[in-house]
């Protein structure tokens, strides 16, 4: 797993501008060598209401990228805890046990995408 915090970058001019004076300024998240070789099968836009959780669960094949933009929520990745907040990104890969809970006052949004191999793979959810 891999937790960034956009707090933690700086901003910088994005590659097509004028690095003296540029238009739009970009803090990188991630690169490519921050992901497995595959497709993007998944896109999904995710509400975890007040109070809520999703189970603790892994992907065989899968690596899932989750962005945050609102709320306040603990991610349980291989038994470590996180606590994360809008603008953090965390990265999730294939066999990490993993489950959200909300930890705040207000419902958590997220922007998750996954990277699969292109193989075969499900999801396996782990019971306690």
């Amino acid at each position: 797993m891999k937790l960034i915090r956009a707090c933690d970058k700086q901003f910088e001019s994005a590659s097509h501008e004028d690095s003296k004076n540029p238009g739009v300024l970009k803090k990188v998240m991630l690169t490519y060598q921050d992901f497995i070789k595959g497709f993007v099968p998944m896109v999904n836009w995710a509400k975890l209401p007040v109070g809520k959780s999703f189970v603790p669960h892994y992907h065989e094949t899968m690596q899932e990228i989750f962005i945050m933009t609102k709320g306040k929520a603990k991610m349980i990745v291989d038994k470590k805890s996180f606590i994360l907040k809008p603008k953090d990104v965390m990265v999730v890969d294939k066999h990490e046990v993993h489950e959200m809970i909300n930890i705040g006052k207000t419902d958590v949004f997220y922007v998750v995408f996954g990277v699969s191999e292109g193989i075969e793979g499900k999801t396996v959810i782990v019971t306690q």
